[in-house]
């Protein structure tokens, strides 16, 4: 694709201009600045042109190498980043690391605040995805809350028995117990999604969907198993989990305990996607 090529050409100047990232020239055309994606107080990145170099950890690459580090993301998500332009997006390392966790009981807890999205750092995260943001604003919230006395923000998104999934490009969490979210539109058909960024993409591709069926968003491949009730209640479940080995064998299952009113629906991301939030990456 020659767009790749063109990218990969951008002058990396340019990305730390965009995004308010200091550097000093110290040779024409020569850039150097401290790494974002570490703390550190002295100048340890080269870039000249469209090529770095992390002299703290001995790798680089062209412009899309560096995008790709800059914001922790994949191959595709760069190349969406630098295509649509983005202007103000800057993350910057959390202190925490990556959790990926239920927060139990254990764990002292607290929500700060809950609120309509809006930092700009949160959208980008979503952007990044090709996630449109009018229709996160009607299913997602802005959420700043605190872990064991240390505060974070994140794009919350509430399950049916008060718990909220926190997602940011660091984080992956449940404040509260796990549990399922159902989206009830009074229809007497049901699509099962795993979780709420395919709910979103979906809704993208295929826009009608919003009104015309129930939804329900596991936030956890497990919490498949809870649903028997629920299942009760439809005349037809289309079941729209991730390619992959867990969400094969769960349809599978499933197929096979609900006989005729359910459907594997997987067949409209089935080309190479790992699910719908890959397929909207990969497509729009």
């Amino acid at each position: 694709m020659n767009y790749i090529q063109e990218f990969k050409k951008i002058p990396i100047s340019n990305i730390l201009n965009r995004l308010n990232i200091e550097s000093v020239e110290k040779k024409k055309e020569e850039f150097w600045f401290k790494a974002p994606w570490r703390n550190e107080q002295t100048a340890s990145v080269k870039c000249q042109n469209n090529l770095f170099y992390d002299f703290g950890e001995g790798l680089g690459g062209n412009t899309i190498d560096f995008v790709m580090k800059l914001f922790n993301i994949n191959f595709k998500e760069a190349l969406h980043w630098i295509k649509n332009d983005r202007n103000y997006f800057s993350f910057h390392q959390p202190k925490q690391g990556l959790i990926n966790r239920e927060i139990n009981k254990g764990t002292t807890y607290q929500i700060n605040k809950e609120q309509v999205l809006q930092n700009h750092i949160l959208i980008e995260y979503l952007k990044v995805r090709s996630l449109d943001i009018a229709v996160c604003k009607k299913y997602l919230v802005e959420v700043y809350y605190q872990v064991n006395d240390k505060k974070y923000f994140g794009v919350g998104f509430k399950n049916d028995v008060g718990g909220i999934e926190i997602r940011n490009k660091y984080a992956k969490l449940c404040l509260g117990k796990k549990w399922y979210t159902s989206i009830k539109n009074k229809c007497n058909q049901l699509i099962v999604l795993e979780s709420w960024s395919d709910f979103i993409s979906l809704l993208i591709v295929y826009p009608k969907t919003e009104k015309q069926f129930d939804f329900v968003i596991l936030n956890s491949l497990s919490m498949l198993n809870k649903l028997d009730a629920v299942f009760d209640e439809y005349e037809k479940v289309f079941l729209a989990l991730d390619n992959d080995e867990a969400g094969t064998k769960a349809t599978e299952k499933h197929l096979e305990i609900l006989g005729v009113k359910c459907t594997d629906i997987r067949y409209l991301y089935k080309n190479g996607s790992k699910d719908l939030n890959d397929y909207l990456l990969g497509n729009y």
